[in-house]
């Protein structure tokens, strides 16, 4: 197993990367906001929306969403992390449940695709 030498992260610039995590964080979080706003605003418009078209549309924001979140709780993690071991560990682990997060998604996704593109009857 390899060993990575011992590297220790200022205190100083440990909370200043806390900070920007937070920072980044919020300000998607307000970008989010925005988005559901418009599209809410766009569904009530006098052009009609399939339900298929607004249940994508939906899904395809919480993907988005928990998406973010996974990758600011990962950056929030790596920036506390205390060893290069320790990054790398946590770095294994994400990309591990984003590679699961991610085929489960393409699958939801296609099959809501072919669900708004199926005509009814």
């Amino acid at each position: 197993m390899t060993t990575f030498p011992k590297f220790e992260v200022p205190a100083e610039m440990r909370e200043f990367a806390i900070k920007g995590v937070d920072q980044a964080r919020k300000a998607f979080d307000a970008f989010v906001g925005a988005a559901q706003k418009a599209t809410e605003q766009a569904e009530k418009s006098p052009i009609a929306i399939p339900a298929a078209i607004k249940d994508l549309n939906a899904k395809v924001m919480t993907i988005a969403q928990t998406n973010a979140k996974a990758a600011f709780d990962h950056a929030e993690a790596l920036v506390k992390a205390t060893d290069a071991q320790e990054a790398l560990s946590l770095q294994t682990e994400y990309l591990k449940a984003q590679m699961a997060a991610l085929q489960e998604q393409a699958k939801e996704l296609g099959e809501a695709a072919k669900s708004a593109m199926t005509p009814k009857a």
